[in-house]
């Protein structure tokens, strides 16, 4: 498939800087891309290796000078870029169809046009919207009621009772609705499981990558809202709440009831503390743990995570620690000489 420049740019909604008539026959990096391909710029630290592409088009916020490649004007490069690939790439998807080895329970519903794979298991009482697509192997518990347009990857799980909305996508390996983690100290030193009777909500458009839990509540819901997109060996504890568009990097964990409002970022291996709220736009660094509730606006970085800009500040401080306590040791040498002067 190959579009031309000019063909791309009306697609995109973009502006075209140079010949439209280029045949674009793929989409690559800055680095590795060549004639016929497109590339794009949106951080302003690729500027050098801008100057060495070999890409015949580049997708940029303003016309390039300085290079031989032809621009696409975006007011968004990152997001046309990722739409131009999506025009050269789709992911395969089955054929509509159940495999013979699937196993369907009698009192399931399955919607137009779905797609169930080998091994496959839809349990009693589920719910399955249209076009939905099950790879091997993935399984789906009593009582789930899920929309249209879903993907289930191989070996994901989805626990009894659970909603999904639709348009969501759980890569390989998710378990959604697992038992959150609730044990209590009985009398006799041992530890007793609460019973987790709560359930799981997923709401429209959201993502979740490989090998994450999202587990259901002990009373009330564990709730995913809407567009939230979710990274792989991500856990999301009981009676979460996760908000619209949120964007959770891999390896953080939220211990029970901690709530993100909308348009929160929580960066790589961060982690909260249960029962605290994150506000609308926060972000929280990476390798950071939050403790309290975090305003909303607010970069927070550090364990217990506090203001960002200050945190860089500490951070500079603690370098120089060593260096610091040397001087405070001959202050202290040089204060106590002159009291001994003064004694003597």
């Amino acid at each position: 498939m190959s579009y031309s420049l000019g063909q791309l740019a009306d697609a995109l909604g973009c502006t075209v800087t140079g010949d439209p008539g280029i045949e674009i026959v793929g989409v690559s990096t800055i680095e590795q891309a060549g004639p016929g391909e497109i590339t794009f710029f949106a951080n302003k630290i690729y500027a050098q290796k801008l100057k060495s592409t070999r890409a015949s088009a580049v997708i940029a916020a303003e016309p390039l000078a300085g290079i031989a490649a032809a621009t696409l004007v975006s007011s968004n490069p990152y997001h046309d870029f990722a739409r131009a690939l999506a025009l050269f790439y789709q992911p395969p998807k089955p054929a509509p169809g159940i495999h013979a080895t699937a196993s369907i329970a009698a009192t399931a519903r399955i919607g137009p046009n779905a797609s169930i794979g080998a091994y496959a298991v839809v349990g009693e009482d589920v719910q399955l919207g249209a076009n939905a697509v099950l790879h091997p192997h993935a399984v789906i518990y009593q009582g789930c009621v899920i929309g249209d347009d879903f993907t289930a990857h191989s070996h994901v799980s989805v626990r009894e009772y659970t909603r999904i909305g639709n348009r969501v996508t759980l890569q390989n390996g998710v378990v959604i609705g697992g038992d959150g983690f609730g044990f209590a100290k009985g009398n006799d030193g041992r530890q007793h499981k609460i019973v987790q009777s709560g359930v799981t909500v997923i709401e429209d458009d959201v993502e979740i990558q490989t090998l994450t839990s999202v587990d259901r509540a002990t009373l009330g819901e564990t709730r995913i809202k809407r567009g939230a997109k979710i990274d792989s060996l991500v856990q999301i504890g009981h009676a979460c709440v996760v908000g619209e568009d949120n964007i959770i990097c891999g390896q953080t964990g939220l211990a029970g009831s901690t709530v993100l409002e909308e348009n929160v970022i929580m960066a790589g291996q961060t982690g909260s503390a249960g029962h605290v709220t994150v506000h609308k736009n926060a972000i929280v660094w990476a390798q950071s743990g939050i403790g309290h509730d975090v305003p909303a606006g607010a970069i927070v970085s550090g364990s217990p995570a506090f203001d960002s800009r200050e945190w860089l500040r500490a951070s500079a401080a603690y370098s120089r620690l060593p260096e610091m306590l040397r001087t405070i040791r001959a202050l202290e040498r040089r204060v106590a000489e002159l009291e001994q002067r003064q004694k003597s």
